[in-house]
C-alpha cells in the first residue's frame, strides 16, 4: 500500500476512537503527523515517563539483573582454593609447619607460607607433597622437614587435595583445573567476554530485523535455559561452550533493552533511563556475592543464579514492541493501538488518529526539512576512515577511543579484583556493585551542572589517585584498601556511564552512530583484555591498579583537549563538529555561521539546528544505543 493509500484510509476513518475522544461518525477523523520527530513530540502529551513507560521499564530492566549476574558469576564459579598433590595409600600421620598432626588437621595447620606435606604412609613410606608434584623418600623413616637424602618424583596422577573450610566445589576443583591445566581456568572469564562482543553485534541487527519484543523474548528465555544448562555441563569443554552461548544471549538482551527503554521514554528523561539501566546491572553483582556466600558447591550456586530472574520468563511474553520500531515498518494500526494503551495508561487524552501524512505537506515543513536532510545523510557513504578525517577529528577519535577501553578495562579490573583485596571476599564483591547505583546518581546531576568534560576528566583523575593510593598503602590495613578501591569503582562507574553520550555530542550526525559503534567495540576489547590484566597480580600484586592508574590519568589528561558539549546543539556537519573546539558560546557559534554574506538561507538553518536539537538528539540515540552495553 502506498503512503497516499495510507494516508486516504486513515482521512476516512468514521466512528468514535478507543482513546474516547468524542468523534461523531461521518466526520473526518482529526490527524497527527506520524513523521518520527512528530512522534517524539507526541511524548509531551502521553508523558515521557508516565505509568505505562514506568511498568515496561522497571518490567524489562529485571531480567537485566541476570546480565550482571552472569558477567561476574565466575569469580566464584572458577575459584581455586589452596590444594596439594594427593598422596598415594592411605596417610597415617602428617607434618606441616613442625607441627604433627592427623592428616584431617591438614588445612588447619596450612598457612600462606606452607610449601609442602610430609606424609608417614600406612606401609611406612615417607612421602612429600607439594602443590603440583610428589616425592618419595629413599631410605627414610622418620618425619622430618629437612631430608637430604635421595627423592623420587612422581606427578599427580592420583589428582590433587583442595581446602574446602571456604567453598565444596569449584569447577576447578572437580576438573582439577591447577598447575598445567591452570590455564584453562584462567580462560573462563575471557572467553565469556569474546562472547559478550559478539553477542552485542549479532542482537543488535537483528532487533532491527525482526523487533525488540522478539529479541528480548528470545535472550531472556535464552538466558534461563544456558544459565541451567551450565549447571549440568559434565566436563570444562561443554562448560565454555555453553557459558560462551550464555554470554551471546546476555549481551544481546542488555544491548537491546537499552534500544527498547530508550524508544518507550521522552525526550525529558531518556538520559536519566538510559544510564540507570546500569544500576541494575550492579544490582546482578550483588546478587552474585550474596548467593555466593549462601551457597558453595558451583553447581547449585549456578542454579540459584540462573532461577533470580524467573518471574521475568512468565511476564516478558505480555511485553509490546516499540512504537519506533512499528512506525519504521509501515505497521500503523499498531502503532495506533499502542499509543492508546499508553493513554489509557498515563490518563491522558490525545487526538481521535494517528496517521503518516505525507512530507510535502505544507503544514509540516519542519518535519520535511528534517527528512529531506535525513534522507540525503543516508545517502552519504561513510567509512570508519571518516572518523579521522581531519588532524583534529583524528586526535579526538584517538582520545574517545581511549576513554571506552580505559572505562571498560578499569570497571572490570576493579570488579574482578575486588574478591582478592582481602577480608571478606563476599562484602567486597557486594560494595562493588553497591557502590555504582550511587554514581549513576551523581553521574546524572553533575553532568547537567558542571559538563560532561568536566565530570569525565576529574572521575578518570580520581580513578588514578584511588589505584596509586592503593599501592601505597599497607597490606595489613585491609579496610582503607578496601575503601579505596570502592571509591576507584565509584569514579570509574561515573566515567563509562557518561562516555556513551559524551561520545554521541562529540561527532556529527553523518558518523556519529559509527563513532558509538566503534567505541563500543573497543570496549569489548577492554573487557576481554581485563581478567587477564587482573592474572598479572600474580607477576606483581599491584600491576592490575599500576596499569588502571596509569590509563586513568593519560586518559584524563587527554579529555581536558576535548571541547564540552554541554548546551551545545548536535553537530550535523563536520564544520560544526569542528567548531565544537572553539571556545565560544552559542550566540558566538550562531553570528560565525551566519558568516560575511549573512543569507538568510544559513541563518534559518542555524536557527532550525537549534529548534530540532532535541529532536535530532532523540532520533540518533534510538540508532546509537543499538551498539551499547555496561558491563
Amino acid at each position: 500500500m502506498q503512503l497516499s493509500d495510507q494516508v486516504h484510509k486513515f482521512k476516512n476513518v468514521t466512528g468514535p476512537s478507543s482513546t474516547g475522544d468524542k468523534c461523531r461518525a461521518g466526520q473526518q477523523v482529526p490527524l497527527i503527523s506520524m513523521a518520527p520527530q512528530t512522534l517524539e513530540r507526541l511524548f509531551d502529551k502521553l508523558g515521557h515517563f508516565g505509568r505505562f513507560q514506568a511498568a515496561v521499564y522497571f518490567v524489562v530492566n529485571f531480567q537485566t539483573i541476570a546480565c550482571g549476574i552472569h558477567y561476574l558469576a565466575s569469580v566464584f564459579l572458577a575459584v581455586t582454593p589452596q590444594f596439594i598433590c594427593k598422596l598415594p595409600g592411605n596417610v597415617t600421620t602428617i607434618l606441616v609447619s613442625n607441627t604433627t598432626a592427623g592428616p584431617g588437621d591438614l588445612w588447619n595447620l596450612w598457612t600462606a607460607d606452607s610449601r609442602s606435606v610430609i606424609a608417614y604412609m600406612e606401609n611406612g613410606e615417607i612421602w612429600e607433597a607439594e602443590k603440583c608434584s610428589r616425592f618419595k623418600r629413599i631410605g627414610s623413616f622418620e618425619l622430618m622437614n629437612y631430608f637430604k637424602g635421595n627423592r623420587t618424583r612422581y606427578p599427580c596422577s592420583d589428582g590433587y587435595s583442595y581446602d574446602q573450610s571456604n567453598i565444596e566445589n569449584s569447577i576447578v576443583t572437580e576438573w582439577d583445573l591447577v598447575c598445567d591445566r591452570e590455564w584453562l581456568a584462567k580462560l573462563t572469564q575471557p572467553i565469556f567476554m569474546f562472547g559478550v562482543l559478539l553477542g552485542a553485534v549479532v542482537f543488535g541487527d537483528i532487533a532491527d530485523r525482526l523487533g525488540r519484543r522478539y529479541i528480548l523474548w528470545f535472550t531472556s528465555t535464552a538466558q534461563f535455559v544456558f544459565g541451567i544448562g551450565v549447571a549440568f555441563t559434565n566436563d570444562y569443554y561443554s562448560f565454555i561452550v555453553v557459558r560462551f552461548l550464555l554470554a551471546l544471549v546476555s549481551s544481546g538482551y542488555l544491548v537491546v533493552v537499552f534500544v527498547y527503554v530508550t524508544e518507550y521514554t521522552g525526550l525529558k528523561a531518556r538520559s536519566w533511563a538510559s544510564m540507570h539501566v546500569h544500576a541494575y546491572f550492579a544490582v546482578g553483582i550483588m546478587v552474585v556475592a550474596l548467593v555466593g556466600f549462601l551457597v558453595r558447591a558451583w553447581r547449585f550456586y549456578q542454579l540459584v543464579l540462573s532461577l533470580v530472574t524467573i518471574p521475568f520468563i512468565f511476564c516478558c511474553w505480555l511485553l509490546p514492541e516499540t512504537p519506533w520500531w512499528l512506525l519504521a515498518k509501515g505497521r500503523l494500526e499498531e502503532v495506533q493501538k499502542l499509543i492508546d494503551t499508553i493513554a489509557r495508561w498515563n490518563k491522558v487524552k490525545i487526538p481521535c488518529r494517528v496517521s503518516v501524512m505525507q512530507m510535502n505537506s505544507p503544514d509540516n515543513s519542519t518535519d520535511k526539512e528534517i527528512a529531506i536532510k535525513t534522507s540525503k545523510t543516508k545517502e552519504d557513504k561513510t567509512s570508519i576512515l571518516d572518523l579521522f578525517r581531519t588532524w583534529d577529528l583524528a586526535k579526538r577519535t584517538i582520545t574517545i577511543w581511549l576513554l571506552w577501553f580505559t572505562g571498560s578495562l578499569g570497571y572490570y579490573v576493579i570488579s574482578l579484583g575486588s574478591v582478592n583485596l582481602g577480608g571478606n571476599e563476599y562484602l567486597n564483591l557486594f560494595l562493588a556493585g553497591a557502590v555504582e547505583i550511587p554514581s549513576y546518581i551523581v553521574a546524572c546531576f553533575v553532568m547537567d551542572r558542571l559538563g560532561r568534560r568536566n565530570t569525565l576528566a576529574p572521575s578518570l583523575f580520581l580513578t588514578g589517585v584511588a589505584c596509586f593510593l592503593s599501592m601505597v598503602t599497607p597490606q595489613d590495613i585491609k579496610a582503607l584498601s578496601i575503601t579505596l578501591s570502592m571509591i576507584g569503582k565509584f569514579a570509574i562507574a561515573v566515567a563509562f556511564g557518561l562516555i556513551y553520550l559524551y561520545t554521541a555530542e562529540l561527532y556529527p550526525t553523518i558518523i556519529r552512530s559509527l563513532a558509538v559503534g566503534t567505541g563500543s567495540m573497543i570496549a569489548r576489547v577492554g573487557s576481554t583484555v581485563a581478567p587477564f590484566c587482573v592474572l598479572l597480580s600474580s607477576v606483581w600484586i599491584f600491576l592490575p591498579q599500576l596499569i588502571v592508574g596509569i590509563m586513568s590519568f593519560l586518559t584524563g589528561l587527554l579529555t581536558l583537549l576535548l571541547p564540552e558539549t554541554l548546551g551545545r546543539p548536535l553537530a550535523q556537519t563536520f564544520e560544526e563538529a569542528a567548531r565544537l573546539q572553539k571556545k565560544t558560546n552559542r550566540d558566538k557559534t550562531k553570528e560565525d555561521s551566519c558568516g560575511e554574506d549573512g543569507s538568510a538561507a544559513v541563518g534559518r538553518i542555524v536557527k532550525r539546528d537549534y529548534i530540532i536539537d532535541g529532536i535530532e538528539k532523540s532520533k540518533e540515540e534510538q540508532s546509537l544505543i543499538e551498539h551499547l552495553t555496561r558491563l
